[in-house]
């Protein structure tokens, strides 16, 4: 159970919390979207309205990694107490959402239009901290979402199986399982597991992932943590359906600041060298990238539906 003094640290980082274990937290490209400034790589790889976008957990506090490069307080993780419903879990993210960018109408530095729809979301990514496949109501609450007209990004460390196999039939818009290590061996190092077999339950996970209509493997790379060994990835890769693999950059934000070291953060060259290398080493091609986010998308082969209408 989350204490008074822990929620209010989490709403002093920019968490609005809804339920018992639930929360949203406004995108940096959600706030330049509605000023007309720039949009998230979402937008750019996907079609996704930055400023129609969710940024949201089911798991808040609630994982069994402890990864280095993970905004949260990973000295403090805990499991579900009572399972809200979805319903009442969708209804909470939104309202919160709206409440955090309604004092927006106060600023003459905004695009109104974009203000205006930012109002009735159109996408709700839960990526926002903790284990999103620890929930256990998640295909109830994918259905839920979509049964609203919306999108929904599930993001996952692969780590559950179990959950991403019952998701199969309950499909999110996108599922994307990280895969954090080039091997066992760096995993458990720069992870920490709370788990014995974390390894193994992830690569069973990517090979579900040929499974769902837009499975994403998703790299967050280091400098001098798992930002090596390509072809080991690579070697990873071959061996999964996936229709996208996002390669981008881990950041030192929040409490991963304490973990990692500034020059640890690649640079956005530095993301397009690793990425060429894997492509080299599969025959795959980058097809889109977002310097500012440092990230790029690799594909086997692009494909017009790529981008999303929402």
């Amino acid at each position: 159970m989350l204490t008074n003094a822990r929620r209010k640290r989490l709403e002093l980082q920019g968490y609005r919390l809804t339920g018992e274990h639930s929360a949203v937290k406004i995108c940096f490209y959600c706030k330049q979207a509605i000023r007309g400034k720039d949009v998230c790589y979402k937008n750019k790889f996907y079609g996704i309205k930055s400023w129609r976008c969710v940024q949201a957990s089911v798991s808040l506090e609630v994982c069994n990694l402890r990864c280095n490069w993970c905004w949260r307080d990973v000295g403090y993780t805990r499991n579900y107490d009572k399972l809200d419903k979805p319903a009442e879990i969708v209804d909470g993210l939104i309202k919160e959402h709206v409440k955090l960018l309604y004092g927006f109408y106060g600023s003459e530095n905004v695009d109104r239009k974009k203000l205006d729809e930012s109002m009735k979301p159109l996408h709700i990514a839960l990526s926002l901290t903790g284990e999103t496949c620890l929930y256990p109501k998640l295909p109830e609450l994918v259905d839920e979402i979509l049964g609203r007209g919306m999108s929904c990004f599930v993001v996952s460390n692969g780590t559950m199986p179990e959950m991403v196999k019952k998701l199969v039939k309950h499909q999110p818009t996108q599922m994307y399982i990280t895969l954090p290590a080039p091997d066992k061996a760096v995993f458990e190092k720069c992870c920490k597991p709370l788990i014995k077999d974390g390894w193994e339950r992830i690569i069973k996970s990517l090979g579900l992932l040929g499974e769902f209509k837009r499975g994403v493997v998703r790299l967050t790379l280091a400098k001098e943590m798992n930002m090596v060994n390509a072809n080991r990835y690579a070697g990873i890769l071959k061996n999964v359906d996936f229709k996208f693999l996002e390669i981008k950059a881990a950041m030192g934000v929040g409490d991963s600041k304490y973990r990692m070291k500034y020059e640890q953060m690649p640079l956005h060259n530095e993301i397009v060298d690793f990425a060429h290398e894997i492509c080299r080493l599969t025959g795959w091609k980058i097809v889109d990238e977002k310097e500012e986010s440092r990230v790029v998308l690799v594909m086997r082969k692009d494909f017009k539906g790529r981008k999303l209408e929402f």
